[in-house]
C-alpha cells in the first residue's frame, strides 16, 4: 500500500525543532543553517496544512497539532535507527566506537591503544573525539568517556579517576629566567587558560588557584586560552607559559619529564572522568571487554 508521506528532512527538521523548541540547536545538530531549517518546517506545515509551531519572540511552542505529531514522529525515527544500527552491526560486529573529548583521546587514550589491541586483537576500535555530547541510546557511540559528575540516568557509569589540578610548566620556564620559585613568581610569567565546558563552581581556573595560594592580588585573567586542555599543555611543554592541568592529562608528560610542577598546591574538583553505556548494552562482550580494560588500566599501581 502506497504511503503519501512528507519529505524526510522536513520531517526530520521539525523533529529536531521541536524536541530542542530552538530552530538553531536543531540545526546545529543537524549541521544546517537556521534558515534551512525554518524552511523544512515550513514545508512540512504546508504538507499537512496546519501550523506546527506558535512563533514566539525568540521562543518556539508547539501547537496541539505539533504535539501530536511528535512523540509518534520520534518513535518513527527511533525504530529507523535501530533499524539501520541492526545492519551496523552485521557490518561492524567487532567495531567499537569510544565517544571521547579530543583531550583526553589525544592525551591519555591514544598512547594506549597498542596495549588494547594486543589484548583484544578482534576488536577495532573507532575514536569519536568530539566535545558533543553524543547519544548513547540512539547508537552514536557503543561506549563514551564523559567529564562530569557521573549522573547519568539509565547508564552504567564507572568512576575512572580521581582528579585535580595544579600548574605544571616546561623544566626550562621552570628554572628560568626569571625563577618560578613562589606563586608571586607567576606575575612575571604567561599564564595558559582552559575554557572549559562543563558548568560548576569546582572547575579548576588560575583565580581560584591564586586564591588558594594567597596570591590573588595579580590579574588572574590575562594570558593565552584554549578550548582543548591538550592545546594547553601543548602550549606549557614548548615554553610558553604555565597551565593549570588536570593531574590524569598532564601525567604522561610529567612521567616523561617534558613537564614539572613547579608548586605543590592543588584544587580538587567534583568532576572527573567516567566511562559510560547504556545499561542494556553491558552484556555485550566488545563493550565488557572494553570496561575491563578501562578499569585495570586506570587502576592505581598497588603500593611499592
Amino acid at each position: 500500500m502506497s504511503r503519501r508521506l512528507p519529505p524526510l528532512n522536513a520531517l526530520r527538521a521539525f523533529e529536531a525543532a521541536a524536541r530542542h523548541l530552538s530552530v538553531s540547536k536543531a540545526a546545529r545538530e543537524l549541521n544546517v543553517t537556521p534558515a534551512a531549517v525554518s524552511h523544512q518546517v515550513k514545508a512540512l506545515e504546508e504538507f499537512l496544512g496546519i501550523a506546527l509551531f506558535r512563533r514566539l519572540n525568540r521562543a518556539l511552542m508547539l501547537t496541539d497539532a505539533g504535539q501530536t505529531i511528535l512523540p509518534g514522529l520520534r518513535d518513527g525515527f527511533d525504530h529507523l535507527a535501530q533499524a539501520v544500527g541492526k545492519l551496523a552491526d552485521q557490518r561492524d560486529g567487532n567495531t567499537l566506537t569510544v565517544s571521547t573529548s579530543p583531550s583526553f583521546a589525544a592525551k591519555w587514550l591514544v598512547p594506549r591503544l597498542d596495549r588494547f589491541r594486543a589484548a583484544h586483537p578482534h576488536i577495532e576500535l573507532r575514536i569519536d573525539a568530539t566535545d558533543r555530547l553524543v547519544d548513547l541510546t540512539r547508537g552514536e557511540a557503543d561506549v563514551a568517556i564523559r567529564y562530569g559528575t557521573g549522573n547519568y540516568p539509565g547508564m552504567r557509569a564507572e568512576r575512572l579517576f580521581t582528579d585535580e589540578s595544579f600548574p605544571v610548566c616546561s623544566p626550562g620556564l621552570c628554572k628560568g629566567p626569571p625563577p618560578l620559585l613562589t606563586p608571586a613568581d607567576l606575575d612575571r610569567h604567561a599564564l595558559l587558560h582552559v575554557d572549559w565546558n562543563v558548568q560548576s563552581q569546582t572547575a579548576p581556573s588560575w583565580r581560584m588557584w591564586l586564591l588558594a595560594a594567597g596570591a590573588d592580588h595579580r590579574d588572574a585573567g590575562r594570558g593565552s586560552r584554549f578550548n582543548q586542555e591538550s592545546m594547553a599543555l601543548q602550549a606549557a611543554i614548548e615554553g610558553h607559559g604555565v597551565a593549570l592541568a588536570s593531574r590524569v592529562l598532564a601525567a604522561d608528560d610529567l612521567a616523561a619529564g617534558r613537564l614539572v610542577r613547579p608548586f605543590d598546591l592543588v584544587l580538587p574538583t567534583d568532576f572527573t572522568y567516567y566511562l559510560v553505556t547504556p545499561e542494556t548494552a553491558t552484556d555485550q562482550p566488545k563493550i565488557k571487554a572494553y570496561f575491563d580494560w578501562m578499569i585495570a588500566e586506570t587502576k592505581p599501581p598497588p603500593p611499592a
